[in-house]
């Protein structure tokens, strides 16, 4: 029934002792956002921007591994590409990996 005097002083240490228990969560969320969430978007941006920038004559490699070169651009979000002479498939935007080299615009006369 009789509160001591150690134990009432620790009682009221409780709102500073909460905030630093809670600051190493903090700084985890920050370091984690930096090194992991913040990169991996940038990346996705990029690729994003590459996808929508391809245009016929680029050559392209697909997730699959086929090297080949764009002949038509379709508005549904698929792509012919030219794997050999005469050899052409269609492929989905989303899965081209990399652009390895890419056309220039036409110079306007």
């Amino acid at each position: 029934m009789f509160v001591t005097p150690a134990y009432a002083q620790a009682a009221g240490a409780g709102a500073g002792s909460a905030f630093a228990s809670f600051l190493p969560l903090v700084l985890i969320f920050a370091i984690m956002y930096f090194l992991l969430i913040r990169p991996q978007q940038k990346k996705m941006k990029d690729l994003k921007n590459m996808v929508e920038a391809l245009r016929r004559g680029d050559q392209v490699l697909t997730q699959g591994g086929i090297i080949g070169k764009i002949n038509k651009v379709n508005e549904d979000g698929t792509l012919e590409v030219e794997i050999a002479d005469g050899v052409r498939v269609k492929v989905l935007k989303h899965t081209i990996s990399q652009v390895m080299n890419k056309t220039e615009p036409a110079a306007k006369a």
